[in-house]
């Protein structure tokens, strides 16, 4: 299946939006969570997870594209928000695959990229906003992960080589800004978030969820009820 578009490939110069997301399945959703909480509870968590990140994505002013990890998922994808435009991510490990849609969405005359993911529901229209001010003066925008990575990355440019960067580990954060430097970008700091890969991560989410009042925020907090996951301070 080649890549198609639910919308015409928009050319303003407002940043897009891009969703990178996997088509939650039982078994391949959430797996660490899911080592602590259950298969089908880390499952249930995946798809509430994915409906806070399209949540942000429909809202979004702006050009924005969603991307699932395989061109069979395209359709799914292209459903659950038809205004995106849909491009697949092709095989390697993350790096690898965010070069390639980088460079094909900078070929449609996309510049100014915001990439994210569906493990932040925390995100909330202030960073959106802190990020796009922060392009407005830097090359590139990373907003931390409190584990070391990041949940957010953003950038007027392409990015340089990211394949041999230690995914998923505690100094993805710092290679990152350090890779995108020696580049010649400009990096800033957004500052620092959370995301969820573990049972302990839940344990924040209920009172911050309940300050967001957004529809698929409230579902999650309602399921982390469900779950009997004490609210605990940041």
């Amino acid at each position: 299946m080649t890549d198609s578009t639910a919308a015409e490939a928009p050319t303003a110069i407002a940043p897009c939006l891009v969703l990178l997301c996997k088509r939650p399945a039982l078994g391949h959703s959430k797996q660490r969570l899911a080592q602590q909480i259950g298969l089908q509870p880390a499952l249930d968590i995946a798809q509430l997870l994915l409906a806070c990140a399209l949540e942000d994505l429909h809202q979004w002013p702006a050009p924005k594209v969603i991307a699932p990890d395989h061109s069979r998922h395209l359709p799914w994808a292209q459903a659950l928000c038809p205004q995106a435009l849909g491009m697949a991510q092709h095989d390697g490990n993350l790096g690898q695959r965010l070069n390639d849609l980088d460079s094909r969405l900078h070929a449609l005359d996309l510049q100014r990229l915001i990439y994210i993911g569906s493990d932040c529901p925390v995100l909330q229209p202030s960073d959106y906003q802190r990020v796009t001010c922060l392009l407005e003066a830097n090359d590139t925008v990373l907003l931390a992960a409190k584990d070391g990575g990041v949940v957010l990355m953003a950038s007027n440019r392409s990015w340089p080589d990211l394949s041999a960067l230690p995914w998923s580990t505690e100094h993805l954060g710092s290679a990152l800004f350090d890779c995108c430097q020696r580049a010649g970008h400009s990096v800033a700091w957004a500052g620092e978030l959370f995301d969820i890969d573990h049972k302990e991560d839940l344990y924040a989410l209920p009172s911050l969820l309940e300050q967001h009042g957004q529809p698929a925020r409230l579902n999650l907090h309602h399921a982390l009820q469900q779950l009997g996951v004490p609210a605990h301070a940041c």
